[in-house]
């Protein structure tokens, strides 16, 4: 069976990441590795590699196989780094962020959810990463600054908290836009403090509930 996962998910990367211009060898190399259909319920497993997102409950999904590597990638991870992600989700983008940075601090809302992307990781053996529930809007002070700040989610603005405990050459990847359309943005701190934006192109997620988000 493992085999059949490995043909698909070589298939995925051909077909939907190498071919849209993802570059980053080390992405390339984690999306190859990393089990998509272990974060997915059975019944899904068989789309698991398919060019599209997919529902993991509680109203949540997780993402376009293309839209994590081309997150994962604005994020310019070399290894060494200390990465926040809001939103855990099903666990696999930051299974991904796992095999790309030192350090990862994920919070996630929803307690049950968290619970079985936990187990997940556990099987995975991802020991760099830490769960936390709570309202991922105010960011996980404790831990910051963060060199990479990763948003599954989508905000009408980007929180201001996150902007905060970003490090100098730090990078926020964060969905801007309304409830409907957004904008995949990224804002980087400067050495002299000040934040630049760039846009990479049009994405839908669903809504960042929070403080500094959305209202349920």
């Amino acid at each position: 069976m493992m085999n059949q996962y490995q043909g698909k998910r070589q298939y995925m990367v051909d077909t939907q990441i190498v071919a849209r211009g993802i570059k980053d060898r080390r992405v390339i190399e984690a999306m190859l590795k990393v089990p998509r259909h272990l974060f997915l319920d059975e019944a899904l497993r068989p789309q698991a590699y398919d060019d599209n997102p997919l529902p993991i409950g509680e109203k949540q999904t997780i993402s376009q196989p293309y839209i994590v590597a081309l997150m994962s990638e604005t994020l310019h991870l070399k290894g060494t780094e200390k990465v926040l992600e809001i939103g855990t989700g099903s666990g696999y983008q930051c299974a991904i962020l796992a095999e790309l940075a030192d350090q990862i601090y994920t919070i996630e809302r929803i307690p049950s959810i968290a619970k079985r992307a936990r187990k997940i990781f556990d099987q995975l053996n991802y020991s760099n990463v830490i769960i936390n529930i709570g309202d991922g809007t105010l960011g996980w002070k404790q831990h910051s600054p963060y060199d990479g700040i990763i948003v599954t989610a989508a905000s009408p603005r980007p929180p201001k908290p996150l902007l905060e405990q970003l490090a100098k050459g730090g990078r926020l990847v964060i969905p801007i836009g309304d409830e409907f359309s957004q904008n995949l943005s990224v804002f980087t701190r400067n050495d002299n403090d000040d934040l630049t934006e760039e846009s990479y192109g049009g994405c839908r997620f669903v809504k960042l509930i929070g403080q500094h988000g959305w209202r349920e």
